[in-house]
C-alpha cells in the first residue's frame, strides 16, 4: 500500500508545473547544459526525495543544483554539496558508498532519506515564498508516508524554516512563538504529526560551495552534524548499522 502511496507521490513531483519561473529555469538549463556534461540527458524536472523510507532519519535540503540533481535526477547527486552529503553519511553507517554521481551509480541509504524544501532548481539558488509554499504540501506526504522519522536534520534556514512550517500546517500546538531560530548545532524538540511524539529537529549549515569553501562550515563540524543526526535516530533496524560488505571487508581485513 505504502509502495503504491510513495511512487502516486514520486509520479506527481515529476509532473509538477505549479511554479512557471522554477519549470522555465529548469528546461533552460537542461536545454543549454555546463560544458562538461555537454553529451548527457539532463533530467531537468521537479526532484522527488531519495532514500530508506523506513528511515529514522530525515534529510531535508534547499533545493536541486541546477547541474547537480536537475541533471542527474536525484537528490544532492552530481554536485559538491551531495560530495560532501554522501561521504558524511558513508562514514555514518547510512549509506553504501562515499559518492554519489549518477541515479544508477548503486548508491543506497539505510536509516536516512534526504529530500529538500524546493523540487526544483532555483535561479540563484533563491526560490521565492510563493514557490516554497507550492512545494510545500510534497514534504507534508513525504512526511506523513515516513512514519519512521524520529529526527530531522535542516540543512540551511529555508530548510528549518520549511519543517517547522509543515509542523504549524499540521494543527501542532506545541509549536513556538516565536519560531525557534536557525543556527548550526541547534536543536529544538518538535512534533510534526498532530498527537504524534516530539521528534529532534536538528540545524546544520548546508554544505554549499558558498560555506565550505569560506571555512563557515568544515568537514569535520558537518560530519560531526551527521553522527548527531545518526546518534538521535536511535539503534533502529536500519539506523548506525554498516552494510554487510563493509562489516565482512573490516572482519576480514
Amino acid at each position: 500500500m505504502k509502495d503504491r502511496a510513495w511512487n502516486a507521490l514520486n509520479r506527481e513531483i515529476a509532473a509538477c508545473v505549479r511554479c512557471p519561473r522554477l519549470r522555465a529555469h529548469c528546461l533552460e538549463v537542461a536545454r543549454t547544459r555546463r560544458r562538461a556534461y555537454r553529451e548527457q540527458s539532463y533530467w531537468g524536472l521537479p526532484v522527488p526525495g531519495f532514500g530508506d523510507r523506513r528511515s529514522p532519519a530525515l534529510i531535508v535540503g534547499l533545493a536541486p543544483a541546477a547541474h547537480g540533481a536537475n541533471r542527474t535526477g536525484r537528490m544532492f547527486t552530481g554536485d559538491s554539496s551531495g560530495a560532501w552529503l554522501y561521504r558524511a553519511l558513508h562514514g555514518a553507517g547510512l549509506a553504501n558508498r562515499a559518492d554519489s554521481v549518477s541515479s544508477d551509480d548503486g548508491l543506497e541509504l539505510r536509516g536516512a532519506f534526504v529530500t529538500a524544501a524546493c523540487r526544483c532548481a532555483p535561479p540563484h539558488n533563491r526560490p521565492s515564498p510563493a514557490e516554497l509554499a507550492a512545494c510545500a504540501p510534497f514534504l507534508d506526504r513525504e512526511i506523513d508516508l515516513l512514519s519512521e522519522v524520529r529526527v530531522v536534520l535542516a540543512l540551511g534556514r529555508i530548510a528549518w524554516d520549511a519543517v517547522i512550517r509543515r509542523a504549524r500546517r499540521a494543527g501542532v500546538a506545541a509549536v513556538p512563538r516565536p519560531a525557534p531560530a536557525f543556527g548550526h548545532g541547534a536543536e529544538v524538540p518538535l512534533a510534526l504529526r498532530p498527537g504524534g511524539p516530539p521528534m529532534l529537529l536538528l540545524g546544520c549549515y548546508h554544505p554549499s560551495g558558498q560555506n565550505t569553501q569560506t571555512r563557515r562550515l568544515t568537514r569535520a563540524m558537518f560530519e560531526a552534524m551527521i553522527l548527531r543526526t545518526a546518534r538521535a535516530a536511535g539503534p533502529a533496524p536500519a539506523a548506525l548499522r554498516r552494510f554487510p560488505e563493509e562489516r565482512s571487508d573490516r572482519e576480514t581485513g
